[in-house]
């Protein structure tokens, strides 16, 4: 039987019209009345996190920076759990762009971080609804740094590249394409796989009484951690070569029809 219900955010519950099928709302409420948790787990940060599970009114456990950080509900900022990128990483990353005159975020306790103002950033912070700082990361005491977020929007594959470069250079982190448009770095124990074996013993779990669901490349990692793994229809191709189960769209409410398939008991 399953008790957890860990979901990626965007491409799988949520679509990029920004907003929630009363499809999914539905489905939410109907787990949770069956004791079912649902668990939002994300690259998000959790300041942006915390805003999509008080729309849901999940109050479990949200998961951000792909399993860097867990604090215990939108309104419990309480840090459950929390690992972060060595400040000499975090330098060596950040010269890194600079040299390539690559955009990239930084994200310190929580607060986003950007050298230069530019459109970029713009269009990154509306999509997340979420605010930011500009200034120098040499003015910036590099301690606690939950990631690093390499974006171009107009060259995906250069997102593809740095993956398989700084992948290649820095083996001990986890680097990962996260949209087409995302490479990010964290810590090796950052991640979402991570995240729910954490949540599984804090909550003494059963390894098969957790569905995982997601739609990129760094859900791979989320889908390992569970008994029953579904890809989205829109997933990439990488990911559905993990799933157990490859279910809808997100635009088709994929989410939906696994939730009913696996726990629901509504027959397709």
């Amino acid at each position: 039987m399953i008790k957890l219900v860990a979901t990626d955010i965007d491409g799988t519950i949520l679509s990029d019209k920004k907003h929630f099928t009363e499809g999914v709302r539905n489905c939410i409420k109907e787990l949770e009345g069956k004791c079912v948790k649902v668990v939002l787990v994300t690259g998000r940060m959790y300041a942006a996190a915390r805003l999509i599970a008080e729309e849901l009114g999940l109050n479990t456990p949200v998961v951000s920076y792909q399993g860097g950080l867990i604090k215990k509900s939108f309104k419990n900022t309480e840090t459950l759990y929390q690992r972060c990128i060595p400040s000499e990483d975090a330098e060596q990353i950040i010269c890194w762009a600079r040299r390539n005159k690559i955009h990239l975020n930084l994200y310190c306790n929580d607060i986003l971080y950007v050298e230069k103002d530019n459109d970029i950033i713009k269009k990154y912070t509306t999509h997340q609804n979420i605010n930011y700082e500009v200034l120098s990361f040499d003015d910036i005491k590099l301690e606690n740094i939950n990631k690093l977020m390499a974006i171009d929007y107009q060259c995906p594959d250069n997102i593809d590249h740095w993956v398989k470069d700084m992948g290649n250079k820095m083996t001990h982190l986890y680097v990962i394409k996260s949209t087409p448009w995302f490479c990010e770095f964290s810590t090796k124990d950052a991640t979402k796989a991570c995240a729910v074996n954490f949540l599984r013993e804090y909550w003494e779990l059963k390894e098969n009484e957790i569905l995982t669901i997601g739609d990129q490349d760094n859900d791979i990692e989320l889908l390992k951690a569970g008994d029953i793994s579904v890809a989205m229809g829109n997933a990439t191709d990488e990911l559905k070569k993990y799933a157990d189960y490859i279910t809808d769209t997100v635009d088709n409410d994929g989410f939906v029809k696994a939730m009913e398939k696996f726990i629901l008991g509504v027959k397709e």
